[in-house]
């Protein structure tokens, strides 16, 4: 009997573990008056309107026309695998991306600011305090699959 309450138990919790590491969709997702929202204390998060050494990263800057750039960009990351495109706009994309092995969600997110013409960027992990650099190497990654394709400079 307590054999059973206790395999119970463990798969209940591998449940919720699991189903836990997702995360619901955060409210700060999404544009202000001043662009993308900032990121909060923990380690977890890169963007390229912070002040900070911790959480800033560089900002993109589109090489070609606008309308042909944002489609370009708009399919690379539709070929990335376990990314998925929340929301897109004329001007602002939200994209899922799903860790590998836990199943983690993180947000990414692109504004293009007609006004400078750059591309903020923000890469955000919805759970835990640390992510080992997971979001500044997605940054990066998407950065060089870009510039390979001579998207941005």
């Amino acid at each position: 009997m307590y054999r059973f309450v206790e395999i119970g138990l463990i798969l209940a919790l591998s449940m919720f573990i699991v189903g836990g590491c997702s995360g619901k969709r955060p409210d700060g997702i999404g544009i202000d008056s001043s662009g993308l929202r900032g990121c909060h204390k923990s380690p977890n998060c890169v963007s390229s309107e912070a002040k900070d050494g911790q959480h800033a990263i560089e900002s993109f800057r589109l090489k070609r026309d606008f309308n042909v750039s944002w489609s370009l960009l708009h399919d690379e990351i539709e070929s990335m695998p376990r990314w998925i495109i929340v929301t897109a706009t004329d001007n602002y994309i939200h994209v899922e991306c799903k860790s590998r092995i836990f199943r983690f969600i993180d947000d990414l997110e692109l504004y293009f600011n007609s006004s400078n013409g750059i591309i903020s960027i923000r890469s955000a992990s919805r759970i835990g305090y640390s992510d080992f650099g997971a979001n500044r190497r997605r940054v990066e990654l998407l950065r060089r699959e870009l510039r390979t394709k001579q998207i941005i400079d």
